[in-house]
């Protein structure tokens, strides 16, 4: 008639079999991040330079965050996000809250 009639149709599967689990594909990871221009490497390169110097000369820095306060200490380690400083405290800082650093005893 309107060719319904001439399709195959799935056998129907006992229940006592397992069913056939098709082999799970592989994900890949895709970078969704633009790759650094040229400039910010040489400027993250820097700023990793400049911190080690400090670290390993143990030079007493002044920190001056976003809102205004100052914080005065050594720093003790760095990673990509944060800044570890042994002052009168040991404090934790976020690069993200640092306006800007100098080293004490320099005019900021």
């Amino acid at each position: 008639m309107n060719g319904e009639e001439n399709t195959p149709r799935e056998e129907l599967v006992s229940s006592s079999t397992p069913p056939v689990q098709q082999p799970r594909r592989r994900r890949f990871s895709v970078r969704l991040t633009p790759r650094p221009e040229p400039q910010e490497t040489a400027q993250h390169s820097a700023e990793l330079f400049y911190l080690q110097k400090q670290i390993q000369a143990q030079t007493p820095m002044v920190f001056v965050l976003e809102d205004g306060e100052r914080i005065e200490g050594i720093i003790e380690w760095y990673d990509r996000d944060a800044i570890k400083i042994r002052g009168r405290a040991r404090t934790l800082l976020y690069k993200s809250a640092i306006r800007y650093m100098h080293k004490l005893g320099e005019n900021g």
